[in-house]
């Protein structure tokens, strides 16, 4: 399987899964928000998934027999001032794979999509969201996600590929062995950043926004564990995709917790209170967003084993005491007193 973006978080947890289901691997990633180190259970090609002619020689190299495409650009705040480099990546990215895959017969793709195409349905009210809701996206991020999406299932159409977007909410915590898990540079995530304020080994964490319409005034969002999400490519690498071709389908728990939910459980598992400021709202940010994940569990025979939020946070705190890579690994390892 070439797994494209397969050096960074999820894509990382996704090879592992994969290299347990009897699959071997083969990660495409430039590295630029990946790293080798976790690139274990196959090889590496280094590549920029915008190259289609090198995309499709590694697919011929390895006799690649499917694709998941993990590789794009992934911070909301940031899409919003670099619109066009979210537009290069996320969209030019999944067509110089598609023109690939067509070169070398290949016939199925599992794309990482983002609950972010759905935009904020009905305002601040938090309805669960199935795959029927509309797509309107609020930020670049969104957009250029669900643009691939569109190309995908055109490409499903005309040219009889198979595809699955998986629309995943909040990814979470990391690989409960403890060989790989979150090392963004710079970090983004909540959890990760909430722990770091929490050990004392970053700033004071800051809450974009306590005057929403949800009963704490913070963002509520669905977090599903990294582990699950990996499990879910896997089987969606066969899995049904109806007289289109394409299939679209929501990862999460289908519950909902606020920020403020979330850095309390941070300081039960550390032991510490968490320090917070709360900010002004970030643009592109909506109030609510919780899946409504039957038609996954469904269409994948797909069950979540991580929750509650308290067993997420525990394996990424895990992961951060004794982390194998990434920018936390020069540092020596904090212990939670």
């Amino acid at each position: 399987m070439l797994v494209a973006g397969g050096a960074g978080y999820i894509g990382s947890h996704t090879c592992k899964a994969l290299a347990r289901a009897d699959f071997e691997p083969v990660v495409f990633d430039d590295l630029s928000n990946g790293h080798a180190d976790a690139v274990r259970w196959g090889p590496l090609v280094v590549g920029d998934v915008r190259d289609s002619a090198a995309v499709s020689a590694c697919m011929k190299a390895h006799a690649v027999s499917a694709v998941i495409h993990f590789a794009g650009l992934i911070e909301v705040g940031r899409s919003m001032h670099e619109p066009a480099l979210f537009w290069d990546y996320n969209l030019n990215g999944v067509a110089s794979v598609l023109a690939a895959m067509r070169v070398n017969g290949l016939n199925r793709i599992v794309f990482s999509s983002t609950a972010a195409v759905y935009g904020q349905p009905g305002g601040d009210s938090g309805e669960l969201l199935d795959e029927d809701a509309p797509t309107v996206p609020i930020n670049p991020y969104g957009e250029s996600k669900l643009a691939a999406e569109r190309l995908i299932a055109a490409h499903c159409r005309a040219h009889g590929v198979q595809g699955v977007a998986l629309r995943y909410f909040n990814a979470s915590g990391a690989d409960p062995e403890g060989e790989i898990g979150e090392a963004h540079q710079p970090e983004s995530h909540l959890i990760p950043l909430a722990i770091e304020a929490s050990l004392g080994l970053g700033p004071r964490l800051t809450v974009f926004g306590r005057d929403f319409s949800t009963p704490d005034g913070a963002c509520i969002r669905d977090y599903i564990h990294v582990a699950d999400l990996a499990e879910a490519h896997v089987r969606a690498l066969d899995a049904p995709v109806g007289d289109a071709g394409f299939v679209a389908l929501n990862l999460g728990l289908g519950r909902g917790l606020s920020v403020l939910d979330v850095i309390s459980a941070v300081s039960r598992a550390t032991g510490r209170a968490t320090p917070f400021t709360v900010g002004p709202r970030r643009p592109g940010d909506p109030a609510v967003l919780v899946a409504d994940p039957s038609r996954a569990r469904a269409v994948l025979n797909w069950r979540p084993a991580h929750q509650t939020i308290d067993d997420i946070v525990a394996t990424a705190l895990a992961w951060r005491l004794n982390p194998r890579f990434g920018p936390a690994s020069a540092t020596s390892a904090a212990r939670v007193a």
